[in-house]
């Protein structure tokens, strides 16, 4: 294996298993402050203990997501010191200030988790709404460093191999930014969510049809349905802005070989390179102009626009970006038969928790897709149009040896995940003594 080859293999693997961590230390802050909320809201005991179980889970998806996350760190200086030379002042403000966020996370999950009995009420379950709050904006904020490789900005130039006139705010100027941190952010609910609503669906299918697992279970779809609700106009949003940015990736990723116009939109379909052909898909009129900009009637840029050693893997992105929309319309689907079930209060309907259970991996592998599309879809670039991905990587040739020793300690990492979490499900825990909190005069009017 090249050092090429293993250097981006060894990122595909860490970011694979990274996404995972951080994506369920976006998603389970939110689940553990809304139910504490509803528990100061109500007294109900029940709440209170999703909130401390869910607590447990946040602490160790974020003890486990520092630990892959610094390795990632140590991994773009170690593989890519020709790109950080190039890129490591620009991107940097970026991760620093996700350091910040990543500190307070820290500050106020330490916090929430020893100040059950220490704090007030109302000041406890704040700190949890911090905690989903730093979780939220440290994702955001690293994947600005990411947009700026999609779309370089803020910066005159390059001379010497080095970027000139690097404005301090480059990577928040990516026109990339915004669409790509609410999609991120978007898919870190939807995911998170479906999977714990799979817990809780498995619990009552094996009888549990009490009240901490219903309720675990409403907030849970509760998140990943309303999230799963704007995930496709956050799609849209980063369709068109693909299309203006990163035609070459719009083109690869449709499996749209020749520039035209009234292009058809695909759905299923394996491309042949070779051809510049799409077999057995199912073509929709004009769908792609009008998902591109807006206008059924418009021409889109095909992969023939760009050179063959520009053009990303089409094979690649185009089954990737099936598999995320596939993945995402099937949850949305699932997440409102949920909402109208429980309106109908059969929510409890075996059918229906069996596909709950079935469906909970699918947000992660919606998740794992889309990074696919974007990550494979900038190919052959490292910054695109500035820096090719083969300029960038280190020149040292022992890398095969680092993409075992780094694949073992995630592997690691992600067997001990399972297995603690694992732990945490044991069902509704034994409840204190039931109190009304909602009576104490520090939390009178929360809610």
């Amino acid at each position: 294996m090249d050092t090429l080859t293993a250097a981006r293999t060894q990122m595909e693997v860490s970011l694979a298993f990274h996404m995972v961590f951080a994506a369920l230390g976006i998603g389970m802050p939110l689940m553990m402050a809304i139910a504490e909320g509803l528990w100061l809201r109500t007294g109900r005991p029940h709440y209170r203990d999703l909130a401390r179980k869910w607590a447990k889970a946040t602490a160790l998806t974020f003890a486990v997501g520092a630990v892959s996350g610094t390795a990632l760190s140590f991994e773009l200086g170690l593989l890519w010191p020709r790109f950080m030379r190039f890129a490591g002042g620009i991107v940097g403000p970026a991760f620093a200030l996700e350091g910040y966020a990543f500190f307070l996370e820290a500050i106020f999950l330490g916090l929430y988790l020893y100040g059950w009995e220490k704090l007030s009420p109302r000041a406890h379950w704040l700190s949890g709404v911090a905690v989903a709050a730093s979780g939220m904006a440290s994702g955001i904020l690293v994947v600005a460093a990411n947009a700026w490789m999609q779309t370089p900005a803020g910066f005159r130039g390059v001379v010497d191999g080095q970027a000139v006139g690097v404005s301090p705010f480059a990577p928040f100027l990516s026109p990339a930014w915004f669409q790509m941190s609410l999609h991120s952010t978007v898919s870190c609910y939807v995911a998170t969510g479906f999977a714990a609503g799979g817990v809780y669906a498995l619990g009552m299918l094996r009888g549990r049809r009490d009240a901490y697992h219903r309720s675990g279970l409403g907030i849970a779809l509760a998140v990943a349905a309303v999230t799963g609700v704007l995930q496709p106009l956050s799609g849209d949003i980063s369709a068109k802005n693909v299309a203006r940015w990163q035609p070459a990736k719009l083109a690869a990723m449709e499996a749209h070989f020749r520039t035209g116009a009234r292009v058809p939109l695909l759905i299923g379909g394996i491309p042949d390179a070779a051809n510049d052909t799409v077999r057995w898909a199912i073509r929709i009129p004009r769908g792609l102009s009008f998902l591109a900009t807006g206008d059924a009637d418009a021409t889109v840029r095909g992969l023939d626009a760009f050179p063959r050693d520009e053009r990303p893997n089409v094979l690649i992105s185009h089954l990737a970006f099936q598999v995320m929309v596939g993945c995402g319309t099937a949850l949305a689907a699932l997440g409102m038969i949920f909402w109208i079930a429980r309106w109908r209060k059969r929510e409890d309907a075996r059918l229906l928790l069996w596909a709950l259970l079935a469906a909970s991996p699918l947000g992660f592998l919606a998740l794992e897709a889309g990074w696919i599309v974007t990550e494979v879809g900038r190919q052959p670039w490292v910054v695109y149009g500035v820096m090719r991905t083969a300029d960038g990587v280190t020149p040292v040739g022992e890398v095969p040896a680092t993409l075992f020793g780094f694949s073992v300690l995630y592997l690691a990492l992600g067997i001990a995940l399972a297995l603690l979490l694992r732990r945490l499900a044991t069902g509704a825990p034994a409840s204190d003594e039931t109190v009304d909190v909602t009576q104490t005069p520090e939390v009178a009017g929360v809610g």
